[in-house]
């Protein structure tokens, strides 16, 4: 009954930011309501436009997850954001960074483990690793995948084939591969590493912070890491074409990172990525959290779009 209530509370906090659109310090902040998919389920779609947007240049574009999470404390469930409207804005002054317009895509709630877990990995599981995957629960008991099944693949067509074109067309941007980002945190981080090796042609850059590797929320008889770094062995993309960020801390949920970051960054070298176009950094005593990833966000940021 108490995990229930949780849960219930959850939602209504849910129902209520999606009642209001979140306040940005700066630019401005266009939603897309519901936006519909024969892929996944409908979810509103948030683009910032920077301060002084206008249709006679072309901008950037950065693809977002968690779009609930990137703007204002107020509207999100633990009063966290990103602040990313804050960070770009700085950095554009600056002359840091090239124009761009950040297309946050929310989560779905509860399919958002489902949407966001690498699809082609697990199927590369035995039966009985992806049977312990599925049955996987949290620390409160609750289930990891809330009873869906896996479809990071149609996550990714929703965005590539639906929301890509979409935006190509109502905004003044860039449409190749070389102006073209996608960033994530946790599992966040897991699908951008994804979207980056099955879509090469689309996604010139990802940004992975405090990139879930464990997949789910233990490291016991987990078959999970492995079969991420054995996929990314054969589909990595190239290193003269893409550039790759990870970041990790290791505090709360981050404590279990550094290892398997570790093994990640030994594929990436075998793969043949430098200081030119892969960086990997460690904050320590840095936790899981939205505050601690506004604080380094303009790293990845500057690296993936600095002039």
């Amino acid at each position: 009954m108490k995990h229930f209530l949780i849960t219930l509370f959850i939602c209504f906090l849910g129902l209520l930011a999606a009642a209001q659109l979140p306040v940005v310090a700066s630019g401005s902040l266009q939603r897309h309501e519901n936006f519909p998919s024969k892929y996944v389920t409908a979810r509103h779609v948030d683009v910032w436009l920077p301060d002084g947007y206008n249709n006679q240049q072309k901008y950037n574009v950065l693809y977002m997850h968690d779009g609930q999470m990137l703007f204002d404390s107020a509207t999100t469930w633990n009063k966290q954001s990103w602040e990313v409207d804050d960070v770009i804005t700085g950095l554009m002054q600056q002359q840091k960074i090239k124009d761009v317009i950040v297309v946050a895509i929310w989560n779905g709630g509860t399919t958002r483990h489902a949407d966001y877990f690498p699809q082609k990995p697990f199927e590369a599981l035995s039966q009985a690793e992806k049977d312990t995957v599925y049955s996987a629960a949290r620390s409160n008991g609750v289930s990891v995948f809330n009873n869906y099944k896996i479809q990071s693949d149609n996550y990714l067509k929703f965005i590539v084939k639906e929301l890509k074109p979409f935006i190509d067309k109502k905004y003044s941007v860039y449409k190749d591969r070389s102006h073209t980002f996608i960033t994530g945190s946790s599992m966040g981080g897991l699908i951008s590493m994804y979207a980056i090796c099955e879509y090469p042609k689309v996604f010139g850059g990802a940004a992975c912070l405090s990139t879930h590797w464990p997949g789910i929320f233990t490291m016991e008889n987990n078959p999970v890491p492995n079969a991420f770094f054995s996929y990314l062995k054969k589909h990595l993309p190239s290193p003269k074409t893409h550039k790759i960020y990870f970041d990790y801390g290791d505090a709360t949920l981050d404590a279990l990172y550094p290892p398997l970051q570790q093994k990640a960054d030994a594929t990436l070298k075998q793969r043949g990525f430098t200081s030119a176009n892969w960086l990997t950094k460690y904050f320590p005593g840095e936790e899981h959290s939205e505050k601690a990833w506004h604080k380094r966000l303009a790293v990845p940021l500057t690296f993936l779009l600095g002039r």
